[in-house]
């Protein structure tokens, strides 16, 4: 057991601060099923108004570990728990977190530009990136690995499938957010499969496409006010 725990140590700590931060919000709005959206917008949610116009930037990074009640937790944990460990094996620590982090905050940025006035919040973004990621390692090194390719990409687009009509089915759950999460996590996945040893240049290229992201989310919610 302990040997587990030390080898997917990454996964099992994101999961574990997903929790906590669950508690927390649990306390403050003594409610363990469902959480409110006040309680949510004031712990960090994604809200397009404050996020943007008043430059609190920061909620594309809180609104990762905010979960609107418990089935929305407990699907995202196993499903981070089911593909962390597979990106874990394969890709190096600092790799991962990136990947993870990245994805979330442009599945953040795509929720912003989809729904300018919804509250969004939860590691979909980040979680669907690391989809994304297992996939784009698969057709980097799909000839080196052909019947792990086919295994893997069966149950990716089953799980995918699964996750995306959950997505469209329940009006709470932001698509848009899988979505951006998915292909930011694909295309990373499949550069740092094939160049490991430039994870410096993916990070300063991701950070300045965050940085225009966010210029150009301020000009487009500029048009709306």
């Amino acid at each position: 057991m302990f040997s587990h725990l030390s080898r997917f140590k990454i996964t099992l700590t994101l999961i574990l601060l997903n929790s906590i931060v669950y508690l927390i919000s649990v306390g403050v709005s003594h409610s363990l099923i469902e959480i409110d959206t006040q309680t949510l917008v004031d712990m960090g949610a994604l809200f397009g108004p404050y996020t943007v116009l008043y430059e609190q930037w920061w909620r594309l990074f809180s609104a990762m570990f905010l979960h609107g009640g418990m089935t929305h937790l407990l699907m995202n944990m196993v499903s981070l728990y089911l593909v962390g460990r597979g990106v874990e094996s394969y890709f190096s620590s600092k790799a991962y977190l990136l990947l993870y982090l990245f994805s979330g905050l442009f599945g953040g940025i795509a929720s912003l530009y989809m729904h300018p006035v919804g509250v969004g919040v939860g590691a979909s973004g980040a979680i669907f990136g690391i989809f994304g990621a297992m996939a784009g390692f698969f057709v980097a090194h799909h000839h080196q690995i052909q019947a792990h390719t086919k295994a893997f990409m069966k149950d990716f687009a089953v799980i995918l499938g699964i996750n995306l009509v959950l997505g469209f089915s329940i009006a709470s759950i932001d698509v848009s957010a899988h979505v951006g999460g998915l292909i930011v996590g694909s295309l990373g996945g499949f550069f740092l499969a094939k160049y490991p040893k430039l994870l410096w240049l993916y990070g300063v290229v991701m950070l300045l496409l965050l940085l225009l992201s966010s210029l150009w989310l301020s000009s487009f919610y500029a048009t709306l006010s």
